[in-house]
This record gives C-alpha cells, structure tokens and sequence, in this order.
C-alpha cells in the first residue's frame, strides 16, 4: 500500500468508531476530521476497496447522521458535514459504468446534502452539490430514454425526472437568494413556474418560497427584488386556490405593497395602491385598511379623496382603536382638517361605547398638540360635564387625562407662564375626589404651591401646601416646599423643623431597596437649593443648618468643598464676636465637625489631587480655630504640607511659566508656614522619625532652584552641613537641580559625591543603591561619551571611574549591567580622546575598559572577543602613531 490507501485505512477506521459510539465528547472532533480528511481521498487512494464497502461505509454513515440528530445528539451543521463526507464517498463509486440504482442515490444525497447545507447558511458549498445533482439527472435522463421501450414508457420516466429536477431547481433558487445572486435565483425560480403545468401541485411550495424570498430581500432593503419576489408568490398562489386562500394571497399583496411604498419612489405609488386595493378585494382585513390610509398619504391625494377614504372605513366593523391609529395617522401626516373631522365622526360613532373615554383624550391631546386650546378646554369640559351626568371614565383613563393634563402644565411651567399652568392644573383637582390618591393629589397640590410661590401668592402656596403635608409628609418635596415657604414667611423656626425633617429622609429605613439618590431631584440636591433659598433671603443660621447637612451627605467633592467653604464664612465671624458660653462651644463643635469632614474627604481624594488639596487648605483653616495642643499641630503640619506637594506637582506639569511661577510660590508660602509649625511642634516631643524636616528642605529646594533662586547657594550652605540628612536625600536634591526649568549641575555633582560618601561610609555598603548613585554621578560627568571638565578635571573623573571598579572588587552583588555601561563609559571616552590625538589617555581609558570586562559575569562571553580585537587594533594605531606623543597634554 501506498500512503494514500495508510490514509483511506485510518479514515475507514475512524468511521467505524464514530457510528459504534452511541454519545460521546469526542464525536464533534471526530466528526470535524472526517470532514477534514474527505477533502484529501480520491478513488485512487482507494484502488484494493470494492465500490460495494464504500457505498456501504456512507450508507451507515448517513443513516447514523439521520439517527442521531432525530436524538439531538449532533447538531444540524455536524448532520449536513456527515451527509457531505457519505456523499462524496458514493459519488466515487461507478464512475460512468454505474448503475441506475447508483445514479438514484447519487442524485437523492447529492439534493439533501445541498438542502442541508443551504439550511445551515452556507449555500456556497451548496452549490457545489447540487450541480453534481443535476448532471446526475442528466446522465439519469439518457439511461432511462436509451432503455424506455413504449413513449408512455418514455414520458412517465421523463416526468419522474423533471420531478427530481423541479425540486433542484428552487433549492439552487434558494442558495442563490442566499448569496445575494438575484439573477441566478430568478432564473431558476422562473423555470420552476414554467415546469408548474406539469407539476401543479408543486404550486403551493414554490408560492411559499418566492413569498419568503420576498420577505428576506425586503428586510435587506432591496425592494425592486422583493417586489419580484411577491409579484410571483401572488401570480404563483393564484394558479392554486385550492391550497392558497384568499387571507394569504391578501397577505402577499399587502406586503408587496409596503415594499412598492418603502421603494419610495413616485412612480411606484400607484402599483402601490393598485396592490393594496386587490389585497382588500381578496381578503378584507384591518391592516390593509390601514396600509391603504399609508399609501393615500404617501401620494398626496386632495383632502375630499381622504375623507372619501377614512368613510370607507367606517363602512366596516373596525374597533375604536384601529380608528384611532387611523387619526393619529391623519395627524401625523399634517392633515389636520381631516383628522379632525374624523375624530368627530368616531366620537359620534362610539359614542355608546364604554371605551369612549379614549378618544375623547386622544381629541384633547391632538388640539393640544395643534395649540388649539379653547377647543381642548370644551371637550376637558364636556368630560366633566359627563362626569357629573353618570357618563365617568374609567380609573386608567382619568390617569391618562390627568399625564395629558400635568405634561401641558409642566410646559407652561417652563416658559414661566405660571397662571396658564395652575389653569391647567386646576382642571385636574376637578378630577381627583374620587379617583385619585391621596399621594397624587399631593404631588398635584406641590406644583400648585410651586406656581403659587413664582406669581408671589404666599397665601395660597401656604393652604396648597397645608394639604399636601397632611396627605404626603414624609415626600423630600413636601418638606422642600414648606422650608420654602417658612422662609419667605420669615419664619427660621419652622424652616429648621422643614431642614431636619427632610435630613432624616435622606436615611431609608430599608437602604437594601434604596439606591443612592440621582440627578436634580436627589434629597441631596433639595439640600443646597434650601440652602442657596436660605442665604438669597437672609436667613444664615438655617443656611448654615442646611450646608451642614449637605456637607454630610452628598457624594459630590465639589459640592461638599463649597457647602464647607459657606458654612466656615457664615460661622466664624460669628464665633469669632462670641465670648465663651455654651454656644461658642456648640459652634466649636460644629467647626470641628466640618475640619473632620474636610480632613476625611481630602484623604478619599487621592485621585483628584487638586480638590485634595482644597480639602487640606480648608482643614487648615478650620484647624486654626481649634485649642493648638500637639494633634492639632501635627493635623496643620500635615495639611501645609501636603497642600505644598500638590502644587509642586501642579507647577511641574503646568503649560506656561506664569501658571508654573504662581503654583510654585503658593508653594513656597505653604512650606514657610508649615515650617513655623514644625518649629513649634518640636519642642512638645520626640519627632526624630518625622520626614517632614527633610520634605521641607527638598520642597524649598526644588521652589527656588525652579524659580531662579539668586539666594540658592546660600540655601545650601546649611544644608551641606546638616548631619542628619541621608543619601536619598542628597540624590533628590541632585535630581532637582537639573530637573527643567532648573540647570544647576555643579549642585547635583557636589549632591551625588555626598550621597556616595555616605554610603561608602556605612557598615555594609547597598551596592545596588550605590551604583545607581554612581551612574548619576557619572552620566553627569560623562554625557554621552564626552568628559564634561567645565564641572570637573578629567582626573577627578577618572578617580570615580577608579572608585566603581574598586567597590566591584571588593563588594559582591554589583549589578552585571551597571559593570557593562561603565566598560561602553570608559572605552567611549578612550575613542574621544584618540579622537582629540591624547593617545595615552586614549590607551589608559580602554585599559579601564578591559578592567571592567574581566568583571563581568554571563555578559562576558558576549564583549570579551570584540573588546580585546578593537583593543588590539587600537595598541597598533597608538604604536604607529608613537610619534605623536607630543600632542598628549
């Protein structure tokens, strides 16, 4: 055996074991290999195979296919990937010697196979099948002609065939349409209608399948082929009425009709309306009433024509509800007088209806909309009128009048046409003694006391809202409006009692089925309106009262920084004119209630440093109003403090120099009050562990090297000789002083050769801090290979260089990379200077290169080969050059 009959083997035993396992994880793979596989075999790789077993093989197979998806234990893509592989396996057998029967089955798998594909989405592969099944028919075609004894013989195997052929036809119609392939799918479809003469009760099923190809084109937009497509359901269903009835055949045209409409396109109006006129001969129905109103509408017939037609329709037995869509539609469409007019007549005509009450709104609501307000209060009305007669609306309907009612109100409410609104809203009071709630009439009688507050009738305002508060007291708005009205009545009492009724309404006694309280109708913004209400009409205490609250309870940083910032200026000018009593010290205790409010809030915000330090300044501010014992102290440190880093970071990232100048001198006025504090706070205790010192200095440091300090050196004096500072401390300050826009790099020199020494001089040396150190110090001493002697001489240079090398020798753990940078220093700075003809230096620096290397670890490998070669040629060129040594300073 060849490979390829290796191949068919596995492929035959993997079909075996596939069809004896009943339901397994493993068939979906099996499955997917198979189809993989079939792809790959031939008849060749096949040869020592009789046609019997395969032809056996794919009958199994595709009867276990069929089995076990009746059980659902594949899926309809595995079934149709089954049926694929049994298919191909049969179509191998026979070739052009096969028999009649062979042809039959090849021509049966071939159809389903592609249907079956077809079904799953994929017509594509489809195709393929079902031309196989046609040329199948073809060679069926000539055997039966060259056997057919009789012509009766004859024309009954000829129908059989077409039978067969009629079915390939419409399912390649179908993959076609798949494919968005109008012109392949009419073809066929059309030679289907053909063949129907002969096969007539074929009718129904190509009826169906154009109407659905009809209705897929036309949700894809494509309403010249949908038209086709229903054109030909139509033509196609009329030839059979036995099996299409009249509703169906009304249905098509109906849809027809709504693809000529959505073509949108003049000249298909009137095939529209033709269309929409023969679904209701054939089959009278409420929605083609309706479509037929669309297409009148969309051809812009003259309103006499219009009205012609929405009579026709009261000719018929329609609900109240489809002649009420019928008038919106009218309105929709602009034609008022008609529609109008026909609310008029299906008043009339449902008059004794119980669902009358649903067009009178509807005429109400339309008047409204067409800004005819009179008319719409004649019929607001006559409900009343009928309200009091006998003739009431039902509870859902008055709800709905009382939304048409309230939304016209709310309307004039925004334009600040107050009196229009309470009109309005009076008429729905008229409505509310019987079927309405006590807590909708509340909310009622609350805007009545809001309109009644903007036209200033206090009085009124007062009695609406007397009823609202014995109906609703415990609604936020409720309460907002008595605490209003308290304070127009000069009343701060009552106003108080309003404030502290509604902060209790801020806790829900359930929180689980209450979520935090949202946008403008929030109790949390009730609050800084009361608030705002308060101040606006001289009323500070309960101002005061309010802000406290919402400093408490809102969720909004901002909002609670403002609330903090207007209770601190209303309260300290009063405290501060107190003499000491009880309610000085109810004061100081609201005052540190607020500095723990700003405190805890200027901790949440570490995301939103410039509101962090807001918080901060406030606390300080408030802090300073408190006994100056040690807590408070270190609080006050500590907000100055961190007020001072946010705007250093501020300034450091602000886009111009005047925004970066005044950040850093808040700066600085923040690190001069901070450290008169520290000053202080020192003398009452141990802070040896405090950072703040040391914050101070690289805080002032990094201000004045920034700002250009003239004073700096002066500065630094000091700082130089403070015994306390560490190494860390000293690298910061060299980072900052050439950090943009400060240029100060004899100040990072003389910063980083102090942090070296003291690391040098600790017991155990951090090697890996260190020589971070060191590669500062160095980089800046050797930018990009070039030795900077205007910041020190070479010498020097090279005795760091000396001291690096030594540390590695003597000290373990110096980090492998830090030890090559300094090998590429000090080789560049050898190639310098051969550049500048130093050739002594030249061979001293890459001497030192060759030092570096050999301490080296893993690396060494890499450079060793390369360095000692460009060391090599460098000895050469320095040896012919020896004559040039004068040249070497």
């Amino acid at each position: 055996m060849d490979n390829l009959d290796f191949r068919f083997m596995d492929f035959k035993e993997t079909v075996e074991n596939l069809i004896l396992r009943e339901n397994s994880p493993l068939i979906p793979e099996a499955i997917d290999r198979l189809f993989a596989d079939i792809a790959n075999i031939n008849r060749e790789s096949m040869a020592e195979i009789q046609d019997a077993q395969i032809e056996e093989m794919a009958v199994n197979l595709w009867n276990w296919a069929v089995t076990k998806r009746a059980g659902l234990v594949i899926s309809e893509e595995q079934k149709a990937k089954l049926w694929h592989i049994a298919c191909k396996l049969v179509c191998m057998c026979g070739g052009s010697a096969a028999s009649e029967e062979a042809i039959r089955r090849q021509i049966l798998m071939n159809m389903k196979t592609g249907k079956g594909w077809v079904d799953i989405g994929n017509a594509v592969i489809a195709d393929q099948f079902f031309q196989a099944a046609v040329t199948g028919l073809e060679q069926l075609y000539v055997t039966l002609m060259q056997r057919s004894s009789t012509e009766v013989h004859m024309t009954l195997q000829k129908i059989a065939v077409e039978s067969d052929l009629f079915k390939v036809l419409s399912y390649q119609a179908e993959a076609a349409c798949a494919q968005g392939d109008f012109q392949r799918a009419s073809t066929c479809a059309l030679r289907c209608k053909d063949m129907l003469m002969r096969f007539p009760q074929m009718a129904g099923y190509l009826h169906i399948l154009c109407y659905n190809f009809g209705v897929e084109t036309h949700k894809q937009n494509k309403y010249e082929e949908s038209s086709f497509w229903l054109s030909q359901s139509y033509d196609i269903g009329k030839m059979d009425k036995n099996s299409v009835g009249p509703e169906m055949l009304a249905k098509v045209l109906r849809l027809l009709a709504t693809a000529y409409l959505d073509w949108d396109d003049r000249d298909n109006y009137d095939k529209a309306l033709s269309a929409i006129n023969l679904a209701n001969k054939e089959h009278l129905n409420p929605a083609g009433l309706f479509l037929k109103m669309k297409v009148l509408l969309k051809n812009e017939i003259a309103n006499e024509e219009l009205l012609e037609a929405t009579m026709e329709i009261m000719r018929f037995d329609v609900s109240l509800d489809f002649c009420l869509n019928v008038a919106k539609l009218l309105m929709d469409h602009e034609r008022e007088a008609v529609g109008f007019y026909f609310m008029k007549i299906i008043c009339e005509h449902f008059k004794s209806s119980e669902n009358i009450g649903k067009a009178l709104l509807l005429h109400i609501e339309m008047l409204l909309q067409r800004k005819e307000e009179l008319l719409a209060k004649e019929k607001i009305e006559e409900i009343i009128l009928g309200h009091q007669t006998g003739r009431q609306l039902t509870a859902e309907l008055v709800g709905c009048l009382h939304n048409i009612l309230w939304k016209k109100a709310a309307r004039s409410f925004e334009v600040k046409n107050y009196t229009d609104a309470l009109n309005w809203y009076y008429y729905s009071l008229r409505f509310y003694a019987v079927h309405q709630t006590d807590l909708d009439l509340a909310k009622l009688r609350r805007n009545m006391a809001s309109c009644y507050l903007h036209l200033k009738q206090l009085d009124k305002a007062k009695e609406a809202m007397t009823e609202a508060e014995q109906r609703d007291p415990t609604n936020i708005f409720t309460q907002f409006y008595v605490f209003k009205i308290a304070i127009l009545e000069g009343n701060p009492g009552r106003a108080l009692q309003a404030i502290t009724t509604l902060e209790k309404l801020l806790i829900p006694e359930d929180p689980e089925k209450n979520g935090p309280p949202t946008d403008k109708d929030s109790p949390v913004m009730l609050l800084s309106l009361a608030a705002q209400f308060a101040l606006e009409n001289g009323q500070q205490i309960v101002a005061g009262k309010a802000l406290e609250y919402l400093a408490q309870y809102s969720e909004d940083p901002q909002q609670v920084l403002t609330a903090l910032r207007c209770l601190f200026r209303l309260v300290l000018p009063r405290v501060s004119q107190m003499p000491e009593s009880e309610s000085k010290k109810k004061e100081m205790d609201r005052l540190l209630t607020c500095l723990n409010t700003a405190w805890n809030l200027a901790v949440q915000c570490g995301k939103d440093p410039v509101t962090m330090r807001e918080f901060f300044i406030l606390s300080y501010k408030l802090s300073q109003f408190c006994p100056s014992d040690q807590v408070i102290l270190i609080a006050q440190k500590t907000c100055l403090l961190m007020a001072a880093a946010v705007d250093l970071e501020q300034g450091r990232k602000a886009p111009t120099t005047f925004e970066q100048t005044k950040l850093l001198n808040r700066a600085l006025e923040q690190i001069h009050k901070c450290r008169e504090i520290w000053n202080f706070l020192k003398e009452t205790g141990d802070f040896s562990s405090d950072p703040c010192e040391t914050l101070l200095l690289l805080y002032e440091f990094e201000v004045k090297a920034k700002m250009n300090d003239p004073l700096l050196d002066s500065f630094l004096e000091s700082v130089w000789e403070l015994p306390h500072l560490e190494s860390k401390t000293f690298e910061t300050i060299a980072s900052l002083a050439v950090e943009m826009p400060a240029h100060y790099p004899s100040i990072a020199l003389k910063a980083l050769k102090r942090a070296l020494f003291l690391y040098k001089t600790k017991e155990s040396i951090d090697v890996l801090k260190y020589s971070k150190c060191m590669h500062n110090l160095i980089n800046l001493l050797v930018p990009d290979g070039v030795p900077s002697t205007e910041l020190c001489p070479l010498e020097e240079v090279w005795g760091h260089f000396e001291d690096a090398l030594s540390i590695i020798i003597h000290t373990e753990g110096y980090p492998e990379t830090e030890i090559l940078w300094l090998m590429i220093k000090s080789w560049n700075t050898g190639i310098f200077m051969y550049g500048r003809r130093k050739y002594v230096s030249a061979e001293k620096w890459c001497g030192l290169a060759l030092r570096f290397l050999d301490h080296l670890g893993s690396l060494k490998r890499s450079y060793e080969t390369q360095v000692n070669t460009l060391y090599g040629e460098l000895v050469e060129a320095l040896n012919r050059k020896k004559g040039s040594l004068f040249n070497e300073e």
